[in-house]
Formats: structure tokens, sequence, C-alpha cells
């Protein structure tokens, strides 16, 4: 029986039944290439992953190369989003062998896990310069046999060459003081540099939305009123919103864009990628008060409750880009379908969504919006979407990455939190206490050890978590928590983010030099311990871990929360300011540090002033209201009053709305 079959993971488990002799990653694939005298030959992708499946479907689905495979090599595969440690450190190794990386990524590695060779997709037949999958495998096998001090030699020098980032020293130079707008003003600049004035976002093909750069933006505004820097992002947001890369029908977005104007999206939709955008899309509209940031707020976290929430409050991780074995199939059309469903209202449908005969991709159309920032729609538009819609919920739809990822799950909490307080939907703070509830409840120990990922039964096999959090679950969780806690007034979920908070640093810390490493030390020994500290699709742990910190720190009063945030700026806040598309979160962190943080506590039932610190974007300031807490924010409060404070002293109190608001 192949020995993936009793693994949960979707990606995985589609593997599971195929020619290849799969092994998971552990012991067991170690042990077995040791006896055998064989190099292990690794397989990272994910279940959304498009050339993931075009390769499994060539080369692993295929009997004669899984022939290859199984007498040449013992086989692993990872799924990435449930082992980033994994990922991480032979990425690192792929990138210093062939200049670059990306998914499906396949290395050879001797039989204690040192890599020697690798790349990312290789065809079943050569194409070109690309040499076949299984031409290389018997290259690999040839030097494996006949040059086996070559392949150590490698595999020394290049372990020895990862993970150098582990061994960056601290500088407390690197945390910046004084006013944050300085650093955020010379991001700004090198962001300028990237900026695409034309469509938006930054570089050219293939575009990434970068949400975390457009945030540093909100705030370099919000410090300078510069109304140049204000219309970088708005001209963003308006030409993401009203491309393909955003889903018209249904809401939410895909996670590119092919192309510089954002029409063509690779359209697979990620949970952390949407977490990211409701986000954005919030704090755009609250700067602005545009209504069409709110109509893109409104269907993004519509999208997530809709089609990625588990009945219990959980939500999955993806859909895949493909349905009925093609990229994008569900989301396309033709005039001819669009008129089937819609009628005599068909024409101005397509005439608002851009719809032509020839299309836009492949002979069919991806709905857009040829008049950028032109989002909200008519009544008849609005009508015929619903239909639309509808009859799309009719095809067959992209498969579900049914795993539930704390990290993930932090991100949108936390996005889902604010939203809900920001905008008063109650619907919305019901799914993110629910939301909280779940994790407590599926994904955490009895001793109070946090797992990475939760999947329901299927069949014989039942439901369970499974792996080792990670810093960056933790620090989400940390930080979700912690906003739940400010959204709801609900004091356990500050003692939750604590506790959350608490074990980042005790498992994780790196006591000499400061920061977290990406595993814990209770984890099970890789070739290297990985140090994450580069924001990419996601906040890095430490970037992730630096603004929970200094929020949680802020709210409870704990100094040690605050002097690792330090610690972590010490570590990576100067480069931050010099590299911005490499570090958006981060530079939260550095803002909040460098211009200090609010602490507003309001005491008894006071929700006019509540909603007064809500209403505006406030991305430095803390707010303790509804349950007291252990926190010297809560010490001598009297019930019906604001207090502003800056380090715990604050000014007098504020008994209405106006005198709040003038304070603040």
């Amino acid at each position: 029986m192949n020995r993936l079959g009793a693994e949960t993971s979707p990606y995985l488990r589609q593997h599971a039944d195929n020619p290849v002799d799969w092994y998971p990653w552990g012991t067991e694939a170690f042990a077995a290439a040791r006896d055998d005298d064989k190099p292990i030959l690794l397989s990272v992708g994910y279940s959304a992953c498009h050339w993931c499946h075009v390769m499994a479907h060539e080369s692993f689905e295929d009997p004669e190369t899984a022939k290859v495979m199984n007498e040449l090599f013992v086989n692993v595969k990872v799924d990435r989003e449930e082992r980033p440690d994994v990922d991480t450190i032979y990425m690192e190794a792929v990138q210093a062998l062939t200049g670059r990386g990306g998914w499906p990524m396949t290395v050879f590695m001797t039989p204690d896990g040192r890599p020697f060779h690798g790349g990312t997709y290789y065809p079943k037949v050569s194409r070109g310069q690309m040499p076949s999958f299984t031409d290389i495998m018997h290259r690999i096998q040839d030097v494996w046999v006949n040059r086996r001090d070559d392949v150590h030699n490698q595999a020394d020098q290049l372990t020895q060459s990862l993970n150098r980032t582990a061994l960056i020293q601290p500088d407390p130079g690197r945390a910046p003081d004084g006013d944050g707008s300085e650093a955020l003003s010379q991001a700004t600049a090198a962001l300028r540099q990237q900026y695409d004035a034309a469509w938006g976002g930054f570089g050219g093909a293939p575009k990434f939305p970068q949400t975390m750069s457009q945030e540093v933006l909100l705030r370099s505004y919000l410090h300078s009123g510069d109304q140049d820097v204000l219309n970088m992002v708005i001209n963003s947001l308006d030409a993401m919103a009203s491309g393909g890369i955003y889903d018209h029908l249904g809401g939410g977005f895909s996670r590119y864009s092919v192309d510089a104007q954002w029409i063509v999206p690779h359209f697979e939709k990620m949970l952390y990628d949407n977490a990211l955008f409701a986000r954005l899309y919030l704090h755009a509209w609250q700067v602005t008060g545009r209504p069409r940031f709110r109509q893109v707020l409104n269907e993004t976290i519509g999208f997530v409750l809709r089609d990625l929430r588990h009945d219990s409050g959980g939500f999955y991780s993806a859909l895949d880009a493909d349905s009925e074995g093609e990229e994008g199939r569900f989301y396309v059309w033709t005039p001819d379908q669009i008129t089937s469903v819609l009628g005599d209202d068909a024409a101005e449908f397509m005439a608002w969504f851009g719809v032509t005969e020839g299309g836009n991709f492949e002979g069919h159309n991806i709905l857009w919006r040829p008049v950028r920032g032109d989002l909200l729609r008519p009544a008849n538009v609005e009508l015929s979407r619903e239909r639309l819609l509808s009859a799309r919920d009719m095809r067959i739809p992209p498969g579900l990455d049914d795993k539930v990822l704390l990290e993930w799950n932090g991100l949108m909490l936390a996005a889902l939190a604010e939203a809900a307080a920001a905008t008063g939907n109650q619907q919305w703070m019901e799914a993110a206490v629910k939301n909280g509830g779940f994790l407590l409840d599926r994904l955490r120990r009895p001793d109070g050890r946090w797992l990475r990922s939760w999947q329901a039964g299927d069949g014989d096999r039942p439901a369970q978590a499974r792996h080792l959090a990670y810093a960056a679950d933790y620090a989400a969780v940390a930080d979700a928590f912690t906003r739940l806690g400010e959204a709801s007034g609900q004091a356990r979920w500050i003692d939750e983010a604590t506790q959350a908070a608490d074990g980042l640093l005790e498992l994780f810390w790196d006591h000499e030099r400061g920061g977290v490493f990406t595993t814990g030390s209770d984890a099970e020994e890789l070739i290297c311990r990985p140090k994450e500290i580069t924001d990419n699709a996601v906040p890095s742990a430490n970037s992730a871990a630096a603004v929970a910190l200094l929020r949680l720190g802020a709210l409870t009063g704990q100094n040690h929360y605050l002097d690792r945030a330090e610690d972590i700026l010490a570590l990576l806040g100067e480069v931050a300011a010099n590299h911005p598309s490499g570090f958006g979160h981060l530079l939260e962190a550095v803002d909040m540090h460098a211009t200090g943080l609010t602490e507003v506590v309001i005491g008894g039932d006071r929700p006019d002033l509540v909603d007064a610190v809500r209403e505006d974007y406030r991305p430095n300031t803390v707010l303790a209201w509804g349950e007291p807490y252990d926190s010297p924010l809560w010490e001598g409060r009297t019930e019906g009053l604001a207090y502003i404070c800056h380090n715990y002293t604050c000014e007098a109190p504020a008994a209405t709305k106006e005198e709040l608001l003038s304070r603040l």
C-alpha cells in the first residue's frame, strides 16, 4: 500500500494511489534511503498549484516514470503549506543551485537529508533546453553511483551555505526611535521607484498585489498627508478591483495576475491573500470613505464566509485554479453563455464587464471593469450579476483545499475582527468569535501546544490536527486574539493572546541573537534551524511577532513583550526601510515602535466612545474596553469615561465623543 494513504493533507491524498511509492517526510523515509543506499527524491507542492498538478499528471501518474522513481530513489512528498520549515530550507537550496525557485519543487538529497541537486518543474519529455524528468533521474543516478565523493562535496558546500539569515547579528541602532515617518518616508521613496503609474501596483508581469507595501503607503500618507502617496494606493486598489484578478461575480481575489494590467489571473484563490486584501480595502475605506472600497471589502469577506468556511467556524486554505482539468474554466464566459442566462439583460451586463466575442482569455471572457474604479453597479447590472453567480454555482467547482491552517486562520481572524469592529457588522463579529473558538478547540492540544493543520474526517479517516505549529502560527494567532479582544471587548481573548505570545517566546526565541526561529525547540531536528525574516506572500514570523508583541505589550503592560519586539527591530529594522517590498509588515512594527502606541481605555458601557475610536484608521492605537483584564491600563478607571494614554501615562478623561475625538 502506498505509504501516503494515511496522510490527511489533500495535496498528499491526491497522489496516494498513483504508481509512485511515496513516503511521508520522516524517519521511515530516511531509514529506507540508508538501508537501500538510495538518494531521496523530494517533491514539494501544494493543492492549488497548477504546475504541481501538471507534473503529477505527466510523470507521477505515468507507470513507466513511476517505475524509474521507485527503482532509483526513495520518494518523499511534502505539502509545503503544512511543512513550511522543510519548504523553506530546500527552496533556499534550489535557489542557490538554479537562481530561481517555485513549485513544484524537486530536490535530490543524500539519505541524511543534505541537498545536492534540484529544480522546479521537469516535463515528461525534453523541451528545448529543459531536460525530461526521466533524463534528470538517470543523470542523478549515474552521479550517485560513479561520483559519490562529488555528491557529498556538493551536499556539504550547499548545506553550509544555507540559513545565513539565522546568523544575522543584532544592532540596537536598527530599532528606529523618534518619528516613525522617517522610516516610512524612506520606504515610500523606494516604492515610488517600483510603482507602475499606468496600472498601479509594483513592477511588471507577472504582477503580485503586494498588499503589505500598500499598507506601508497608507501609513506614510497618515504621517505626511502627501496626496500623491494616497493616489498611488487608490490607483492600485482601483486597478486590482477592476481587473480580472478580482472575482466580480463571487467576490475575492486570485493569487496574482499574469499580465501587468491585472486582467488575466492565476485563478487559485488563497485564504491568506483574501485576508490581506480585506484588511487593505478596509483601511483604504476608512482613510478615504469611498464606497467602492467598502463594497470590495464586503464581497471579499463574503466570499471567504461563503466558500472557505467549515460549518464549525474554521477557514479552509484555498480554491484550486483548475476545474474539469482546465485552469479558469469555472470563472470564464462566452457571450452565448451569458445570453442564455440573462436574455435581454445580457447586452448591458456584457458592456459593463468588457465581454467581447473574441474574449480576453483563450476565446473566453474573464469579467473585468474597463472603466477603472467605477465599481458601484447599476441596479440592473447587480441583478444580472446575482443571476449569473447562481448559474455559475451550477458548474463543477474548482477543487477545495480543506486544510485549516493556524497561521492563515490567524490572518483571516485578525482582518475579520478588525472589519467587524470598524463597520459594526455583527455577523462578522459572530464569525470571528466562532473562528477563535474553533482554533482553540481543534488546533490546540490539552497541554497548550498549538498545531499547524487540521483536517476534517473523510470516510474511514478521522478528523485530526497534526504538525507542531511554527513561529508564524503562534505570532498570527497571538495577533488575531489580541485584535479579537479589542473588537469584542471580551477579556478571554487577551488572555488567550497572552498564552500564545508566551508560547512563542518560550519555544522559538533565539536567546543568542534575538528574533524567532521558524521551528520550535521541541521540533524534529532538520539540517538547519531556519529563521524567517522577509515578508513574502504572508508576513514573516519575525514581522508578525514584532507587530503582535507591540500591540499586546501595550494592552497588557507586559514589558518583556515590548523588549522582544525591540530585539526583532534591532535585527531587521534598518534594512526594512531600504527594502520595503521584502519587509512591508515589519515596517508596520517599525512605525508603531518609533511613533509610539496610543492606549485608549473606555470604562463601562459607552458604545459611542468605542465607535469614535474605531471610525477612522488609527494603526498606532490600541483599545481596551468592555471586560477589564490584568493590565495597568485598567487601574483606577471610572466607568463612562475614556482615557487616552501613552506609555501608561494618561490625560484627563474624556466624557463625550467630541472631546475624545479632539484628543485623538
